[in-house]
């Protein structure tokens, strides 16, 4: 009998830590704070905390603690509330201007330059975001492709510091946002259509970074307010998901996710590894109110540690 009560006080001890981790990310994200690290890592995970919930949960029912079930079921319930798609998912109105193909794709370091290539030749996107392009990409991106695509903004850098916007349709200069990695800008016209494009790429939130990948969030989150009310393509890298305050934030100027408009809301792009089976969806298509988005791919590429971006879009009228 003391043997099978200590087994059960060890049960109980092991479920409440097990608890107690899940409550501190869960409490954050219930509180809209992304927190310090390691809240910040975790919460790209949300979803993946059912496991250890589960877990804890089972061990509370062999060792009778009856307490520690109540608590794990209220997680369980909080965990399936926040999994929910966050942000507007309702369709414009008016007839449709134009249709916008759009790839966006980290090639980490210029490692997947030549999958990218390939890639684009396939799908035919009308519009790309590159990160991590650096200089050897960005000059091989221009030799395979600016024939197909003549017009382009760069922001030139080694390692994971340069970014290209590549695009069929004309272009004209707009200020990059200033941060660690580039970010360009552009207005494309789009068959008479003008068309504003940020790349994003904002420092990813690493031990002793989260406050500067904050900021660099809240710069997106100040430029999506600014162009919310005209045609705005926000693309790129986030390093952050649908759980990240910051990130929600900017969905908040009015922006939607265009994964979640087509129904992927949930789907990895990073790490690549593992993906699809486990990851967080931090690259996103980020589209103003008058875009509908009528399917979001996403693609396997080699030499690269994430998952390439691939959605159609739809310009409507304005009332």
């Amino acid at each position: 009998m003391p043997q099978a009560r200590r087994r059960r006080r060890v049960g109980a001890w092991l479920g409440g830590l097990l608890f107690a981790a899940v409550s501190v990310v869960v409490g954050c994200r219930t509180a809209d704070t992304d927190a310090l690290t390691p809240v910040p890592q975790l919460l790209a995970f949300l979803p993946w905390l059912l496991v250890p919930t589960g877990l804890g949960l089972l061990l509370a029912l062999l060792a009778r603690w009856w307490v520690g079930l109540v608590w794990g079921v209220a997680l369980l319930g909080l965990l399936a509330w926040f999994i929910e798609p966050y942000g507007r998912s309702s369709e414009p109105d008016g007839r449709v201007l134009v249709s916008v193909r759009v790839l966006t794709s980290n090639v980490e370091f210029g490692r997947g330059t030549g999958a990218l290539v390939d890639v684009v030749r396939r799908t035919k996107p009308d519009l790309v975001f590159v990160q991590e392009c650096e200089y050897t990409c960005a000059a091989e991106l221009k030799r395979t492709l600016g024939v197909a695509y003549p017009h382009r903004r760069t922001v030139p850098g080694a390692g994971s510091e340069g970014s290209v916007i590549l695009s069929r349709h004309p272009l004209r200069a707009a200020d990059p946002i200033a941060a660690t990695m580039g970010m360009p800008g552009a207005v494309a016209e789009v068959d008479g259509h003008d068309v504003r494009l940020q790349l994003a790429h904002p420092m990813p939130p690493l031990p002793g970074q989260v406050g500067l990948w904050k900021r660099e969030l809240g710069t997106l989150r100040d430029f999506a307010a600014r162009h919310r009310r005209e045609p705005l393509l926000l693309a790129g890298d986030f390093n952050a998901s649908q759980d990240h305050a910051a990130f929600r934030r900017i969905l908040d100027t009015g922006l939607r996710d265009a994964a979640r408009l087509a129904g992927s809301d949930r789907t990895p792009s990073w790490p690549a590894r593992t993906a699809p089976t486990l990851g967080a969806q931090i690259d996103h298509v980020l589209v103003s109110a008058g875009f509908s988005a009528e399917r979001a791919r996403f693609l396997d590429l080699a030499d690269t540690d994430h998952r390439a971006l691939l959605v159609d879009l739809d310009l409507h009228q304005g009332e």
